[in-house]
């Protein structure tokens, strides 16, 4: 028998060969439980309550069967709604009650139209060979060299994510990197950074505008209502310049650590393949596209939320028969079911006043605020990767606001960058949702990128502002 280094790998051979997956998922998934209870135990002898407890609880839980993947993820989300549906809607476990559409109402956030929407725009640009048009335009600019054409690819993603949702540039782009991504194969490790690098770029890339990214908009109204205006120019001075060179940096990280060389592609026959589109149903999406563009650069004047503006994909596109009830049973439902799972708890934690407890903690530490505020960057990009950017900015952007000056003026705006680089988990921004949702990319794949921001996110954030604030102060 060839014995193996990594006991864990060969586990997981020989229960391949005995068709036993089951039996190594189920004890995965006995494994987190377990562990989750051991750690909730020494966690309730703090003594904040059942309910505390319980939320702390699921939060492990689901922590752990994210990273390990005992369960799909989309799972993971479904059985997060369903233990604090059960824990706070019903009698039997605990004394505090919440209302039960408090976590089944995820389904109906703005995340998860905002999510629709764009599923529906890539779908559509996918039937009317959109995706290919916009394809050939970054191959006309950067060339069909792996690494130029990869660079041209996120910094496309970046730019545009800095003016329109993120989530809609990450599905118009990895619609049109699809076709090359299926003919050159999953375990390519130019689709695995195509597929990383571009839903990171626009992530990252939201935190060059106001506009870019909420947490961006939460910061400069909690500034506001202290009496500091931040312009949308402002912010632009200090949010471009980290958010060009983080996304430079990432892809110098993917064309190393993948080995991406000077390898040209042969993109000639997915670059030349005619669609034979219909030519009603190609104006129809990209006038649809426009509009829905054009409605999400003026939500200022106009004042329709992002996620209502969703509906015009979603209505257009029907009506003209571009999208047709085949396609919509296409659509990777699962990918809600995972946010929506993240979502609930993100409210869960805030509701019960878990996330408080840990500020309150690390404000009550003997230490300066200065460290504080470098604790918080590093707080916000942590809390990020497993619940709502939006949800966390929410919770410690008023915190780091309440600091002694300069720190009052500097920790927000420190704490949504870093919310905004969160890219460790498929459930950490509907971004990577979407890259996951393609079913070319497994969990693991985003874990590098994850904790490469973790580490330099939090850094960048933290120097930018502080840069900014010297100068400008």
């Amino acid at each position: 028998m060839r014995f193996f280094n990594d006991s864990r790998k060969t586990a997981r051979r020989m229960y391949k060969k005995l068709h036993l997956n089951w039996l190594f998922n189920t004890s995965t998934f006995i494994g987190n439980l377990f562990i989750a209870l051991i750690i909730s135990y020494f966690f309730r002898r703090l003594g904040y309550g059942e309910a505390v407890d319980f939320v702390f609880l699921v939060s492990i839980l689901s922590v752990g069967l994210w990273v390990t993947e005992a369960i799909p993820p989309f799972a993971v989300g479904i059985l997060i709604i369903s233990l604090l549906s059960f824990g706070f809607g019903t009698d039997y476990l605990l004394e505090t009650k919440f209302p039960v559409e408090l976590f089944t109402g995820t389904w109906t956030s703005n995340v998860i139209w905002l999510l629709l929407g764009g599923f529906y725009l890539a779908e559509g640009m996918r039937i009317a060979g959109l995706d290919r048009a916009l394809f050939r335009f970054t191959v006309e600019r950067f060339g069909n060299q792996e690494d130029k054409l990869l660079l041209g690819l996120m910094f496309t993603t970046a730019i545009a994510s800095m003016v329109m949702s993120n989530t809609a540039t990450t599905a118009m782009m990895i619609t049109s990197v699809l076709p090359l991504v299926h003919t050159i194969g999953k375990s390519s490790p130019f689709s695995k950074a195509i597929l990383t690098g571009i839903p990171a770029a626009a992530s990252v890339g939201g935190v060059g505008t106001i506009i870019g990214s909420t947490p961006n908009a939460i910061a400069v109204g909690a500034l506001q209502e202290v009496g500091i205006y931040i312009s949308f120019t402002d912010w632009m001075v200090i949010g471009f310049p980290m958010a060009i060179i983080l996304v430079y940096m990432f892809w110098y990280f993917l064309k190393s650590r993948l080995r991406l060389g000077e390898v040209r592609l042969n993109l000639d026959e997915i670059l030349q393949t005619n669609q034979n589109t219909d030519k009603f149903k190609r104006r129809a999406v990209m006038v649809t596209v426009s509009v829905t563009i054009i409605m999400w650069l003026t939500e200022y004047f106009h004042g329709l939320p992002v996620a209502a503006t969703s509906a015009i994909p979603i209505l257009f596109l029907t009506i003209t028969q571009v999208i047709r009830a085949e396609h919509v049973r296409k659509l990777p439902w699962d990918t809600l079911m995972l946010v929506a799972g993240g979502l609930a708890l993100g409210i869960a934690i805030v509701k019960v006043g878990l996330a408080e407890i840990v500020i309150n903690e690390i404000n009550a530490l003997p230490i300066s605020v200065l460290f504080v505020t470098i604790i918080f960057s590093v707080l916000a990009v942590l809390v990020s990767n497993v619940m709502s950017n939006t949800a966390a900015a929410s919770i410690l952007v008023p915190l780091a606001a309440s600091l002694a000056l300069p720190f009052g003026i500097t920790a927000p705006i420190i704490v949504a960058l870093s919310c905004s680089c969160a890219v460790l988990l498929p459930v950490s921004t509907p971004a990577n949702a979407i890259a996951y949702s393609t079913g070319m990319m497994e969990q693991k794949d985003f874990r590098q990128g994850g904790i490469f921001f973790i580490i330099l996110a939090p850094i960048f954030a933290f120097g930018t502002v502080m840069l900014w604030y010297l100068i400008a102060f």
